[in-house]
C-alpha cells in the first residue's frame, strides 16, 4: 500500500491531518506526521520527515504533502536522497491528505494515490 507523508510547520496540524486522512482511509491507509521542529515548536524538522518517511514505505511508494514554504523544501530535499519510490504532492493539505489516503486504501498506486490528492484543487466549498 502506498504510504503517505504530512509535512507541516505545526505537529499539531500535521498530527490532526493526518488522524483525519486514517480515518478517511477507514483505518487501513498508512499515514504518518511529520510536524513541527525537533524542539516540538513550529518550524520544519529533515529528521523528522525522514524518519516519517521511512516508516510510511512498505514498498509501494509514499506520498509526501506539505503545507507551505519550507516544509515544501525539506520534503524536496529528502525526496533528493530517499532511495525508495516518493513524489510530492501539489494538493491542499486537508483536502488532498484525505482524497490520498482513501485512495491509499482501496489500493490505488502511487500515481493514482498522487492524482487523488491533486485533484483536491477542483474540490468547491460553495
Amino acid at each position: 500500500m502506498v504510504g503517505i507523508v504530512i509535512v507541516s510547520h505545526s505537529r499539531l496540524l500535521a498530527e490532526g491531518t493526518a488522524e483525519l486522512a486514517r480515518a478517511m482511509g477507514v483505518g487501513k491507509a498508512v499515514v504518518e506526521a511529520a510536524g513541527g521542529a525537533l524542539d516540538g515548536g513550529l518550524g520544519t524538522s529533515l529528521d523528522l520527515v525522514e524518519r516519517a518517511v521511512a516508516a510510511a514505505d512498505g514498498g509501494d511508494g509514499v506520498l509526501l504533502l506539505a503545507d507551505l514554504g519550507s516544509s515544501v523544501l525539506t520534503a524536496k530535499f529528502v525526496l533528493e536522497e530517499h532511495e525508495g519510490e516518493a513524489v510530492l504532492a501539489d494538493a491542499p493539505l486537508v483536502e488532498g491528505a484525505v482524497a490520498a489516503a482513501s485512495a491509499a486504501a482501496a489500493g490505488a498506486d502511487l500515481a493514482a494515490v498522487r492524482a487523488a490528492a491533486e485533484s483536491a484543487h477542483d474540490l468547491r466549498k460553495h
